[in-house]
């Protein structure tokens, strides 16, 4: 599948989650097998004005593969003031208009653009005009179940210069509950040339077949479930090639990975600021797990280094769980 310009070779992405996606957790799932990932969203407004904690979001020494940018804002002209200043780091830059957090819709940001398909055609056509990268656009099917604006939005987005569109099945109002719509995914595909990647609800290899079958999407973007589980990408991968899906990893394979996220972390991050980034990464390791309970009490509670590595003892059934 091409971007533009940008071969994707396996199109199984890594969706761009906030306090999720940094640069650890995409070398994780890279190496499990995703074929390209997105950052963080990013802040255009922010990076213009050059907010510090804004900037280290860019920081990108771990990735590995296709690596997109995410910006958000709705300023044609910031978006690609930044879009031009970072582009060269990066396979492409993808346009956040999917974010339904009420902060940034109520800062006509996101998903708000949804309803703005004038400002919508400015922008992507702006900032693909100027851009060497290709431009992506990351996108809902629309603002409630009575405006379903997806398909519209998206015509609108590929006749400005978008390169392709990631398609979340959901409308800004379920932000993350009730089900994805992959119908109108697939609607969405049938009236657009440039490529579609489905995102929504895949939690296993299965359903990334299934949605690639029933939609037509050209790839998928895994979110949420990825969390704790960056074995999912080699699962999607194997199914997605025809191989059998290997078997879900043991318990001393998943604590060979922790311990890897957590020296990720700690390198990236130092000891205070990772082990605090880590606690909710440990936490979702243990879904679903016999006495998780307990040992998301005891990831809550790591500080140091030392708690880290107490807590993956423990999680391996090498150690006791501290319940203290």
């Amino acid at each position: 599948m091409k971007l533009g310009t940008c071969e994707i070779e396996y199109p199984v992405f890594l969706a761009p989650m906030a306090g999720v996606t940094d640069a650890p957790f995409r070398r994780l799932c890279m190496d499990q097998g995703a074929g390209g990932a997105v950052t963080e969203m990013v802040s255009a407004k922010a990076l213009y004005y050059h907010n510090r904690g804004t900037e280290k979001l860019l920081r990108r020494p771990m990735d590995r593969g296709i690596l997109g940018l995410q910006l958000f804002g709705s300023d044609p002209d910031i978006l690609t003031e930044m879009a031009l200043k970072q582009q060269a780091d990066y396979d492409f830059i993808d346009l956040n208009m999917g974010c339904p957090m009420p902060k940034i819709v109520g800062n006509h940001e996101g998903s708000a653009l949804l309803e703005r398909p004038d400002l919508v055609r400015e922008i992507v056509r702006t900032m693909s005009r100027a851009l060497e990268k290709p431009l992506t656009v990351k996108m809902r099917i629309g603002v409630t179940q009575d405006r379903i604006c997806g398909r519209e939005i998206a015509l609108i987005a590929e006749e400005a210069g978008a390169a392709a569109v990631f398609v979340h099945g959901r409308t800004r109002a379920q932000m993350y509950g009730g089900k994805a719509d992959w119908e109108e995914i697939a609607r969405i595909r049938e009236a657009l040339s440039i490529p579609v990647i489905g995102n929504g609800d895949i939690a296993s290899a299965e359903d990334a077949l299934r949605l690639r079958e029933q939609s037509g999407a050209a790839g998928v973007m895994v979110g949420r479930a990825a969390r704790g589980n960056p074995w999912l990408f080699r699962e999607i991968r194997a199914a997605w090639e025809g191989r059998p899906v290997p078997p879900r990893p043991s318990r001393e394979e998943m604590a060979q990975v922790l311990r890897e996220h957590v020296a990720l972390e700690l390198e990236e991050k130092g000891e205070r600021i990772g082990c605090r980034e880590l606690r909710k990464h440990l936490a979702w390791y243990t879904a679903g797990m016999a006495g998780g309970a307990a040992l998301r009490k005891q990831a809550s509670a790591v500080s140091t280094a030392e708690d880290a590595e107490r807590f993956i003892l423990a999680f391996s059934g090498k150690g006791p769980v501290d319940n203290s």
